[in-house]
C-alpha cells in the first residue's frame, strides 16, 4: 500500500512529503520530480508568490544510488519566501474570507487568529503532493501507465492555457479584482483491468479517485467519462459496448464510464474531469465579519493567484497517480520492482474466449 503524508505551512521554512510503500529498485531522480514541479509553476494567472519560489525537491531518504530502497521516501521543498517573514510580527487575520478555510478552521481548532488556517489550507501544500505524485508517476511508467491532463475551460471560456481567449479572460478578471475557476480533464492510459474492487465500498477505484481529486484545493465537482451527461441518456446508449477483435481480445469502442465499471478498472483509459471554483481570495472586498469585534467587515486582500487552474492540472495528475500507484501496488503486491513486474506479466488478458468460463459450473443459491 502506498501512503502519503505532507507537512509544512505556506510561509514556513519548507514543505515535507513522506511517501511510504514504493517498491525497492525503482529508479528515481530529483530531476524527474523537478520536471513536474516546474509544470506546477507556469505563470498564467499566477500571483506574486510564484515569482519568488523556484521549487526543487530534495530527496532526504528512501533512495540510494538513484534507486528506491523500499523505505519511506522523504522529500523536502524549501519555501524561499520564508526569509521575508521570519522573525517579523504578522498582523492577525480576524476577518475570515468566504469560501476559504478561515472561519471553519478557526471554530474547529479554537484559533484566536485565522492565519494558522490560511497557512496550512493554502494551495502551497500542493507542491509537496506534486513531488510525491512524480514519484508515483515513475512507478506507473514502469508498467506502461501514463497520466496526463488538459485544461478544458477557464471562467466559462473554452480552451487551454495556450488559448488567447483564456489569457484575456484571466487578464480581465485581474483588472476587475476577480478570480476564475475552470475545468480540468485527467486521463490515465495503459491502466490494466482489475484495479480496485466491487466487493467493498472502500475499495472502489472511482471512489478513491474521486476522494483524491476533491481533496485538491478549490475542487468542487468530479465526473468520470460522460459523467453528468449520462443522467440524460437512455440505458442502452449510456454504456460502453464490449467488442471482440480479430486478435481474440476484448475492447471498448467508447469510454462513457471513464474506464471504470463497478469500481474496477476495465482496461479502457481512465478519464475524469474536475471542476475548480474561483480562488476565494479576491482583490475586490467581500462581505464578512470581524471576529475580534463582532461587527460587519470587508475582507482584506492576501496575496494570491487570479486563476490557479493551469497549475492545478499537474496537481490533479499527482492525485490520480497516487491512487493508481496504490491500487497497482495492492493488485500486484511485492516488495521490489522486479517482483511486481513478474506478477504484472502474469495478469490475465481481456480475451473473448476466457478459459475460466470453459466448463464452469452453474452458479445457484442453495435451497
Amino acid at each position: 500500500m502506498i501512503r502519503l503524508t505532507t507537512a509544512g505551512e505556506s510561509h514556513g521554512p519548507r514543505l515535507i512529503a513522506i511517501l511510504e510503500g514504493l517498491p525497492a529498485g525503482l529508479p528515481l531522480s530529483a530531476a524527474a520530480i523537478r520536471a513536474d514541479l516546474a509544470r506546477r509553476q507556469i505563470p498564467l494567472g499566477a500571483g506574486g508568490r510564484m515569482s519568488i519560489e523556484t521549487d526543487v525537491a530534495t530527496i532526504e531518504s528512501g533512495v540510494m544510488a538513484g534507486v528506491t530502497t523500499g523505505a519511506p521516501v522523504a522529500l523536502s521543498i524549501e519555501n524561499r519566501d520564508h526569509a521575508a517573514w521570519a522573525g517579523k510580527s504578522v498582523p492577525a487575520l480576524s476577518i475570515p474570507r468566504p469560501g476559504h478555510a478561515d472561519l471553519a478552521a478557526a471554530v474547529k481548532y479554537g484559533y484566536g487568529d485565522c492565519r494558522p488556517a490560511l497557512e496550512r489550507a493554502s494551495a502551497r501544500e500542493t507542491a509537496a503532493r506534486t513531488a510525491a505524485g512524480a514519484c508515483c508517476r515513475a512507478l506507473l511508467a514502469e508498467f506502461g501507465i501514463a497520466v496526463s491532463s488538459r485544461v478544458l475551460e477557464i471562467g466559462g471560456v473554452a480552451g487551454d492555457a495556450s488559448s488567447p481567449a483564456v489569457a484575456e479572460a484571466i487578464a480581465r478578471a485581474r483588472r476587475e479584482g476577480e478570480t476564475l475557476g475552470g475545468v480540468v480533464e485527467v486521463r490515465a492510459a495503459g491502466v490494466p483491468p482489475g484495479l480496485g474492487s466491487h466487493v467493498s465500498a472502500s475499495r472502489r477505484l472511482d471512489a478513491a479517485l474521486a476522494a483524491a481529486v476533491v481533496s485538491v484545493q478549490s475542487v468542487k465537482g468530479v465526473e468520470f467519462g460522460d459523467g453528468f451527461a449520462l443522467a440524460a441518456m437512455p440505458g442502452t446508449k449510456a454504456q460502453d459496448p464490449i467488442v471482440a477483435g480479430p486478435d481474440g481480445l476484448l475492447s471498448r469502442p467508447s469510454c462513457r464510464s471513464g474506464g471504470i465499471e463497478g469500481g474496477i478498472s476495465n482496461g479502457s483509459p481512465i478519464v475524469l474531469r474536475a471542476a475548480l471554483k474561483p480562488i476565494p481570495t479576491t482583490l475586490s472586498p467581500q462581505d464578512s465579519v470581524d471576529l475580534s469585534a463582532g461587527v460587519p467587515a470587508k475582507t482584506r486582500y492576501e496575496r494570491s493567484d487570479t486563476c490557479a487552474v493551469p497549475r492545478a492540472a499537474v496537481v490533479l495528475e499527482a492525485a490520480v497517480a497516487l491512487v493508481l500507484a496504490d491500487a497497482l501496488s495492492e493488485k500486484l503486491g511485492g516488495d521490489s520492482l522486479g517482483e511486481m513486474k513478474r506478477r504484472f506479466a502474469a495478469l490475465p488478458r481481456l480475451e473473448a474466449r476466457n478459459p475460466a468460463f470453459s466448463g464452469a459450473p452453474a452458479v445457484f443459491w442453495p435451497e
